[in-house]
């Protein structure tokens, strides 16, 4: 071929000719997926390329990314040859230097093609990584058992344990790249070429990862169990990471026996063993619910959203605070307003001390803890909101007092603004009433911590503009959260489902049940902590008004007690000042047992399966009727919301998924069972829950 020719291998791969090299161009947009017509484009491509007269073959991508990993949608498809592995070895057998270009992301069975490359380079914005494990799998195509020989274990490990990809620059300082070619897309083929020649002229040795074995020694049993001990906490009742680590392990035994076929054999039986999996087959449902999200049936695409060209929040405490972040953190300035000059201060010292602490954990650097908080900027003027393009207002939840904020509003922010509130349960509605633009007014509830909890619940209100919709769900995807849009009730989506959990265990201590047996069960099936626990975080006297106080339930005498939770080391359990580790506290069942007596509670064993349909069962039913009401938009996106705002194990899928699996005649059942021995309008069956049980229906999969 000369310059200017190429050949139309298949229709998402054609070979190309610049002089000397040849250049092997994918094009299956939007991610170039490693979809069948793409690996026999690679397998044929090769052939064609190594039958040629060009020294060299440069591997490079059309589009806005590399090699973005494989086609999902083939996942539930019998296979088709030629699977990765054909294409993968005639890279890696090829007589000429095969030099991988790499812009976007190389992510998965993309990164797993690059590694049988002979030599990489990237963009300085290319990201790699191997995120298997957040579909519940190990990489498939030799990930993990090439990646190690090139950056070593302990840094495979940490990829392939978490999914989340790495930097160029962090790629060229562990050896996963070779050179960075430039900074723009433009400069990646020219870059490509020259250090394809330059390998030609230099004779650089054609060098296969699969016999680099060096950098596995003297990595063994102890570095592993170190390793594991790191991640088991945040890893818990995950099957992936641990068949990952393994996998790791098996790369280090091949390459002491010098048998790398070995690994991979060990690495196929992983990934058989996790496919079609529950876990699996759930984490991959989420991956397309989170997605799903993002999708409003009834706004159209095109709706333009407000530029956010600077952000109003009132109120700096813990919640007002950790939103302004989000936004500093993009580079969005922050008109942050407090009533007083003290609280202010307080405010902007609490964010200031949450940067450093990340930077001491080298998670920013301490220019960027000065850049961040200079695009705060603090007042105790409302009029300051004038030219902000986004108010978030974010103070004590009452409505009165945000219906008069909201009116004060309404006369200082510009045409054209959107109006939030971070309400955690009240009528947005109600509130956008005190206005003169509903249609502006729009619901943004962040969970706490409001700068570490991904979860977003934006709540349309009756006259909420399309504008605003699009803005608020574009706004926080930018910022790093997972945008759920929910309609106008008590709770929304999860504060409702949530309030039916709690009805049910306080009811359990009553009955003889323990917080702390109560929330061994919740965190057993793999809740980050379990309902009690959750209030001694929070704070038992949050909500609590000493003037008013009546002891008219556990927790009201608890905190006529001066137990307060975490913060003063004293509430359902008694914590540790230095660790907090909490402590089962005698005295506290002391006092639930004599409470229940008061109130001529009969005490009895409360099995553990009993918790748990008591705590999980009502909320399904709650999420199938916020279903029903049209308050969500589909099953998945309740299961989005509880497993990014509430901590539901991912690996169950979220309450509407576990429901289907368990099968809805079997859970209908014990919630009818419920509902006749213990009554309460939250156990009264869903209608929707009762049609889908007897038609054979999905809870996770229905639409509203």
């Amino acid at each position: 071929m000369t310059t200017q020719e190429q050949s139309q291998i298949t229709e998402s791969v054609r070979l190309e000719r610049r002089d000397d090299v040849a250049l092997l161009i994918v094009n299956n947009p939007p991610v170039n997926a490693l979809s069948h017509h793409v690996r026999l484009g690679l397998l044929d491509g090769m052939a064609a390329a190594e039958a040629g007269d060009a020294t060299a073959i440069v591997l490079i991508c059309d589009g806005r990314t590399f090699i973005a990993g494989a086609d999902i949608t083939e996942f539930s498809q019998a296979p088709r040859k030629p699977g990765i592995g054909p294409p993968q070895a005639a890279m890696e057998n090829s007589t000429k230097p095969v030099v991988a270009a790499i812009h976007g992301t190389a992510l998965g069975g993309g990164l797993e093609v690059a590694l049988c490359a002979h030599y990489r380079v990237a963009v300085s914005s290319a990201q790699f990584g191997l995120p298997e494990v957040k579909l519940g799998l190990v990489p498939g195509a030799g990930g993990t058992q090439r990646l190690p020989r090139i950056t070593g274990p302990q840094r495979a490990l940490e990829m392939v344990t978490s999914g989340d990809p790495i930097g160029s620059a962090e790629a060229l300082e562990c050896g996963l790249i070779d050179e960075i070619v430039g900074d723009t897309v433009a400069e990646l083929e020219a870059g490509a070429l020259a250090f394809a020649r330059r390998a030609v002229a230099e004779g650089l040795p054609l060098a296969k990862v699969r016999d680099r074995n060096e950098r596995l020694e003297g990595f063994g049993p102890d570095q592993f169990a170190a390793f594991r001990a790191s991640i088991a906490r945040r890893t818990r009742g995950f099957d992936a990471p641990e068949r990952n680590v393994q996998c790791i392990e098996a790369a280090v035994a091949s390459g002491a026996s010098g048998n790398f076929d070995e690994g991979m054999a060990f690495e196929q039986r992983q990934i058989g063993e996790l496919m079609g999996g529950s876990q699996a087959n759930a984490q991959q449902y989420y991956f397309f619910a989170e997605r799903a999200a993002q999708k409003v049936p009834d706004v159209p695409r095109d709706t333009p959203p407000v530029d956010i060209a600077r952000v109003g929040i009132l109120g700096a405490g813990t919640m007002g605070g950790g939103i302004a972040m989000n936004f500093a953190n993009i580079g969005i300035p922050v008109t942050l307003v407090e009533r007083d000059e003290a609280s202010l201060e307080r405010g902007l010292g609490v964010v200031r001390r949450n940067y450093e602490r990340t930077a001491a954990r080298g998670g920013i650097s301490s220019d960027d803890v000065q850049t961040r908080m200079d695009l705060l900027q603090g007042s105790t003027d409302m009029g300051d909101f004038a030219d902000c393009d986004l108010m978030i207002e974010a103070v004590f939840e009452n409505m009165a007092l945000k219906k008069d904020v909201f009116s004060q509003l309404d006369g200082i922010c510009k045409p054209g603004a959107v109006l939030a509130t971070n309400t955690s349960a009240l009528d947005v509605n109600e509130i956008a009433s005190a206005t003169s633009r509903p249609e502006a007014v729009i619901g943004m509830h962040f969970f706490s911590p409001a700068n570490v909890m991904r979860m977003l619940e934006v709540v349309r209100g009756d006259a909420t503009s399309h504008t605003a919709i699009t803005t608020a769900m574009s706004i926080g995807k930018r910022i790093g959260k997972t945008p759920v849009l929910c309609g106008v009730c008590y709770g929304f989506i999860g504060n409702r489902m949530l309030f039916m959990r709690g009805i049910e265990a306080e009811k359990m201590l009553l009955e003889g049940a323990t917080p702390a047996q109560i929330d061994k069960v919740v965190y057993g099936f793999g809740f980050p902590m379990g309902p009690f626990a959750m209030s001694d975080l929070a704070g038992l006297d949050v909500g609590w008004n000493e003037d008013t106080s009546s002891s008219s339930t556990v927790r009201e005498v608890l905190c006529e007690s001066g137990r307060r939770g975490q913060k003063n080391g004293r509430g359902y359990y008694i914590y540790d000042p230095d660790t907090r580790a909490s402590t089962p506290d005698p005295e506290v069942e002391q006092m639930i047992r004599d409470f229940a007596a008061e109130r001529g509670a009969v005490l009895r064993d409360v099995t553990d399966q009993e918790i748990l349909e008591r705590c999980l069962y009502p909320m399904v039913n709650e999420g199938a009727k916020i279903l029903d009401e049209g308050i969500a938009l589909r099953g998945s996106d309740v299961d989005v919301t509880w497993i990014n705002g509430y901590g539901w194990p991912m690996y169950t899928g979220g309450p509407m998924y576990w429901a289907d699996e368990i099968g809805l005649g079997e859970v209908l059942g014990r919630i009818r069972h419920y509902d006749e021995t213990l009554g309460g309008d939250h156990w009264t069956p869903s209608p929707l829950l009762e049609r889908l049980a007897a038609e054979g229906g999905s809870l996770a999969r229905h639409q509203s």
